[in-house]
């Protein structure tokens, strides 16, 4: 094989593989996209004591970590301290954790995601089967979390099932006609529970 030829196959080897180095360097240099300021801080997940909370700041170990929201609602971070993260969806979150963090580190590219849900606690209390707290993941409504406790007992007023609800220091009281439910009259009793409601079965 000549030189000649030899050189010429370098070559188009070379136009090949010059585009996937170019990926690699986009790949390497572009920081992740982030969704959280895309989302609606009206529908967003509102963060609540017991939540883990995942942190991380890109190509930054040291400012990457799980928190845990303690029961005064605040986390602990590196270089910033206490921050408080219950009451505040993920986007809100990171916008005062980036604010605080851009004295030590300017223009910080920071994710906050919500890895696991432990606040989304409701309450049923009173003639059920097995009174307790129910943890949840997903939106519940009065039916599921009666059936989540097992049920009514055989001593329980039926039509007499009152939801208690706690928000911003008053309290609002729900009636509930179980009767009427499940013979599929007046659905609208039927509510969908929020953090630390209390359904109450006399």
């Amino acid at each position: 094989m000549s030189q000649k030829i030899l050189i010429l196959m370098m070559a188009g080897m070379l136009w090949i593989f010059l585009p996937l180095l170019s990926l690699a360097a986009d790949v390497e240099t572009t920081p992740p996209a982030s969704t959280s300021d895309d989302e609606s801080d009206e529908e967003a997940y509102v963060i609540g004591l017991g939540d883990v909370i995942d942190i991380s700041a890109w190509k930054d170990e040291a400012l990457t970590r799980s928190c845990v929201v303690r029961p005064d609602g605040a986390i602990s971070f590196p270089l910033i301290g206490e921050v408080r993260a219950a009451g505040k969806t993920s986007s809100q979150l990171k916008a005062e954790i980036k604010k605080k963090l851009d004295r030590f580190v300017p223009d910080v590219i920071l994710s906050v995601d919500i890895k696991q849900v432990n606040s989304m606690i409701v309450y049923v209390i009173g003639k059920v089967n097995a009174p307790g707290r129910i943890v949840t993941n997903a939106d519940v409504d009065v039916l599921q979390a009666l059936a989540t406790v097992g049920g009514l007992n055989i001593y329980a007023k039926r039509n007499s099932i009152k939801i208690f609800r706690d928000e911003k220091n008053e309290t609002t009281i729900f009636p509930f006609q179980y009767d009427e439910i499940v013979e599929g009259r007046r659905l609208e009793q039927n509510i969908k529970l929020k953090r630390g409601d209390v359904v109450v079965v006399p």
